[in-house]
C-alpha cells in the first residue's frame, strides 16, 4: 500500500519534469530496487514513457537503492550531502544515474505548480515556503537532538566512551604487554643464572 502511494507520487513529479523521463527511457526495461529498513521496500521497472511500475519483488534487479530512514527528513529537506548517505548495491553508473536526477528534481516547484491551481500563485508559494521551513525545522531539530543525546552519553552519564579515550586505552595495554614480555625475559635470565 505503501509502496504503491510512493510509486504514484514519483510518477507525478516525473509528468511534471519531462527532462527526467528523457533521461529514464535510455534504461527502459531495467530495474531498481528501493529499500527504506525497517519501513518498505519494493522493487520497480522504467517503462517505455520514463515512467515507473510495480514489479515482483523476487524479480531480480539491476540496482538496489538503499535509504537510511534517519536520512528521510534530509532527502526531503534536499540538503546536498544527505544523498551520500543512499547505499547502493548492482550497477553503479544506473544507481548513480537514478540519484543525480533525484538530486536535480525540486519537489517544491512540483507541489507550488499544484497548489497554484487550487489557491493561486502567491499563497501557494508562501504554502510551499512555510513546508520548506518547516522540514527544515525539524531536521535541525534532530540533528540537535542527536548531538545532545551523544554528547550526554559521552560525558554526563559515561554510557560511551570517547574515541580518545579508547585509543589511549589500548596504547596502555599495549604498553602492559610489553612490559610483561619484557619482564619475562629477565626473569628467565634470572632463572639461568640460578641454575
Amino acid at each position: 500500500m505503501l509502496a504503491s502511494v510512493v510509486i504514484t507520487s514519483i510518477n507525478h513529479v516525473l509528468r511534471n519534469e519531462q527532462w527526467a523521463c528523457a533521461r529514464l527511457q535510455s534504461h527502459a526495461g531495467r530495474t531498481v530496487g528501493i529499500r527504506i529498513p525497517p519501513m518498505m521496500g519494493f522493487s520497480v521497472e522504467i517503462d517505455d514513457e520514463g515512467r515507473l511500475r510495480p514489479v515482483d519483488s523476487t524479480q531480480s534487479i539491476d540496482a538496489a537503492l538503499t535509504l537510511p530512514l534517519l536520512s528521510m527528513p534530509r532527502l526531503v529537506a534536499r540538503e546536498p550531502d544527505a544523498f551520500e548517505a543512499i547505499a547502493v548495491s548492482g550497477d553503479q553508473a544506473f544507481a548513480g544515474e537514478l540519484i543525480a536526477i533525484a538530486k536535480q528534481i525540486d519537489p517544491g516547484v512540483i507541489l507550488a505548480h499544484d497548489l497554484s491551481k487550487t489557491v493561486g500563485d502567491i499563497p501557494a508559494q508562501r504554502i510551499v515556503q512555510v513546508g520548506e521551513q518547516l522540514v527544515q525545522w525539524q531536521t535541525g531539530n534532530a540533528h540537535r537532538l542527536a548531538q545532545t543525546l551523544a554528547e550526554y552519553c559521552t560525558e554526563e552519564s559515561g554510557f560511551l566512551t570517547k574515541p580518545a579515550a579508547v585509543e589511549r586505552f589500548a596504547q596502555e595495554v599495549q604498553n602492559l604487554q610489553f612490559d610483561i614480555e619484557k619482564l619475562e625475559q629477565r626473569l628467565n635470565q634470572l632463572g639461568r643464572l640460578t641454575r
